[in-house]
Parts: structure tokens; sequence; C-alpha cells
């Protein structure tokens, strides 16, 4: 499947190597494995800025999840797209840096299919974030243990990759001193 822009997504193989590209909503109803990242931003606090997806996206609408989450376009270098989506989706602006990637499946709502390769970034910021509210309903700032609770207490109310990626994330921080 040839397609080009914003609507696209990078088909890789479980080693992330490019196959092709396919239309986003194609990938997703197809369960095609594609990459994908998944933004993390910290204050200096420790707190991590979350949202609240809005209710009106094709997946996943009105659950919490990381700072932001996308798809590189094809030939965008990740942390280049990753930098742009956290500027689109939350109005601020962050040097990231790359901590780890994994491979999930899982079904979705509407039928869909979520299989990437998704490729986890940490970026520091201080202040409030402005979303656009067409990507996002509600943002927050909690501590780990907080957020780690919630998602223990409610688990319906995350994502599905938010829930297998925070906790690699808190190993990843506590491992180097951070968390």
């Amino acid at each position: 499947m040839e397609t080009t822009g914003a609507d696209t997504v990078v088909l890789v193989d479980a080693d992330d190597r490019e196959i092709g590209v396919a239309e986003k909503l194609e990938a997703h109803r197809r369960g095609l494995l594609h990459r994908a990242f998944s933004v993390f931003i910290l204050n200096d606090a420790g707190e991590l800025l979350l949202q609240r997806r809005s209710s009106t996206k094709y997946h996943s609408g009105g659950l919490w999840t990381n700072t932001c989450c996308s798809h590189p376009r094809p030939g965008e270098d990740v942390k280049h797209a990753a930098r742009r989506r956290l500027r689109e989706e939350m109005g601020i602006d962050a040097e990231l840096s790359p901590v780890f990637t994994f491979l999930y499946e899982a079904d979705l709502d509407a039928g869909l299919t979520e299989h990437e390769l998704d490729h986890v970034l940490v970026g520091r910021y201080q202040g409030d974030p402005s979303p656009n509210p067409a990507e996002v309903e509600g943002w927050w700032w909690a501590a780990l243990g907080e957020v780690e609770e919630d998602v223990e207490r409610r688990p319906e109310a995350y994502t599905v990759w938010f829930k297998l990626a925070l906790p690699k994330l808190i190993a990843e921080l506590r491992a180097h001193g951070g968390g």
C-alpha cells in the first residue's frame, strides 16, 4: 500500500527496519506493525505530565496516557517527530532523549488493533502546557507513585501502551537515579 503524508505510518519489522508505509487507519484496522513513539515529560519535582486524549480520537478517546504519542511520518526521524507532536498536542517544547523501545500488539475499541514498535522518549519541562483541544481534553502533573496507584486502581482509564510503558520507564528512571 503506497501512501504519503501526515496520515501515514511507517511499517517496520520486529527489528525496526522499514518495510513500507500504510494509511494510518488501515494499519490499525489490519494490525500492521508500524513505528510509533511515546513521550514522557517530567518536571523538576519528578512529576509526570499526563494527557487525557480527546474523546473524538479514532481510538482510545477519553483515556489518560503519557504526555504525547503518535507516529513519525515517512522519512521523519523519531526524535524530530516526537518533538513536533509535543508542540502540536501539548503546546510545549522540550529536548527529548530516547530511553527504550518495545513491541506490543493489543485490540482496541472500534475493531482496531494497535501493533507498534514504540520508541519511548523522555524530556523535562517546567510550567503548564497549552494543549490543542482537538487532541487533548485534560492534563495532569502527578508523582510517579500516584500514577502507578491510579493505574492499578482504574486500569480502564488508561491507554494500553501507557500501561505497558510506565513500569518500564519507572524501572529505567530508578536504575539511573531519577525515580
